[in-house]
């Protein structure tokens, strides 16, 4: 495959972490999961590219990469990042979001909607 499924967590709970994870596993759509809280970097990362610490930022990134193929769209300044498609990452989605996003980067059929 040319293109990997990233998870940015956090090691305490999180409704929309729990959310994609069982979509995921519903689906068996294989996911790399990086802790924020236990990489310095990754953290540094999310704040840079998302503004905030908001958990899961999905990412579709190159095999053993863990930033996007392609850069994401922007967003507006402030805007929060809640269930954006910024085309390779997507942050706390809802079910609904993740699956649509999902199904547009080819790791979903769309008929398992």
């Amino acid at each position: 495959m040319d293109r990997e499924l990233v998870m940015y967590t956090r090691n305490w709970g999180c409704y929309y972490v729990g959310v994609a994870r069982a979509l995921l596993a519903r689906h068996g759509i294989p996911c790399r999961e990086i802790d924020i809280d236990a990489d310095p970097a990754a953290r540094e990362w999310l704040l840079q590219n998302v503004g905030y610490l908001s958990v899961p930022t999905l990412v579709i990134a190159a095999p053993g990469q863990r930033t996007p193929v392609a850069p994401a769209l922007p967003l507006a300044p402030g805007q929060s990042p809640r269930g954006v498609d910024r085309g390779t990452i997507l942050t706390e989605p809802s079910a609904e979001q993740l699956a649509a996003w999902l199904v547009r980067h080819g790791l979903l059929a769309a008929d398992a909607v």
